[in-house]
């Protein structure tokens, strides 16, 4: 998982070919640290995607942008166009996550 440095790091991530997995996280989030012993495996299952870590905390101004207000949330982009996003403020599974990915696939 790519977890950028830089908002220009992030920007030249969104621009990148293939399909990209913005997944927006906060480290004070319970939800978000239920999925994170899951996200190796999910990453392995799904290799057809770049998997992004984005503190939503400390690219707050992108989340507003992208209408990202629940965490954890993923964003998925083909080049720079989204092709599906999951949402909202719910706890997610893993299987929920391999579910949504399969349809983008």
């Amino acid at each position: 998982m790519i977890q950028p440095e830089s908002l220009e790091e992030l920007a030249s991530l969104v621009e990148k070919d293939g399909k990209k997995v913005f997944l927006f996280v906060a480290d004070w989030c319970g939800d978000c640290r239920y999925i994170y012993p899951a996200l190796p495996e999910i990453e392995e299952t799904n290799p057809e995607f770049t998997f992004i870590r984005v503190d939503r905390d400390q690219y707050m101004d992108l989340a507003k942008l992208w209408d990202v207000y629940g965490i954890p949330s993923l964003v998925v982009l083909e080049k720079d166009k989204e092709i599906g996003r999951f949402v909202n403020r719910d706890r997610k599974s893993k299987q929920q996550i391999n579910d949504f990915l399969a349809g983008l696939k």
